[in-house]
């Protein structure tokens, strides 16, 4: 099992988007997604937020809240506990990511971007303003086959 954080810095109505172009066997390969990676032996989520964001955008967080807590099944990379983040706060000077091409994107527009379809229940959420939220999603390849918030099922295709 992999533990990892992701965030989405917020800068008015735009997010800080990661196009995933750059890395040979990467399973984000082509998707639009927040920044973030794996936790390192003996770092806190919150330890490997504040680095991942720093290492892939040159942005040092000063405000920064855990929104929820999202497990990825998957029939081919195992299962994934992912600790979600927004970011409203931050300082520095943005640097080029090894990973992908960075880019502030209009919230209202991402859910039009290549992501995983599972991304899009985690965006509404945020843009919902959800309380913290547990979700889970399963997937068979590229295509989602569950969903469930707070332990409950979800329909898929909303």
């Amino acid at each position: 099992m992999r533990n990892t954080t992701l965030c989405y810095l917020e800068r008015g109505d735009e997010y800080l988007m990661l196009h995933r172009v750059k890395k040979e066997q990467d399973e984000n390969q082509g998707k639009w997604i927040g920044v973030g990676g794996h936790l390192e032996e003996g770092e806190s989520p919150e330890e490997c937020l504040l680095r991942e964001v720093w290492e892939e955008t040159g942005y040092r967080l000063t405000s920064f809240r855990f929104r929820g807590l999202v497990t990825f099944v998957s029939d081919e990379w195992g299962t994934e506990y992912m600790f979600l983040y927004t970011a409203d706060g931050f300082i520095g000077t943005p640097v080029p990511c090894r990973e992908g091409e960075l880019a502030w994107v209009r919230k209202e527009e991402v859910p039009r971007l290549p992501i995983w379809e599972g991304d899009r229940i985690f965006l509404r959420l945020l843009a919902e303003e959800h309380p913290f939220f547990s979700l889970k999603l399963a997937y068979q390849g590229g295509r989602l086959t569950e969903a469930a918030l707070d332990g409950a099922p979800l329909p898929l295709g909303e």
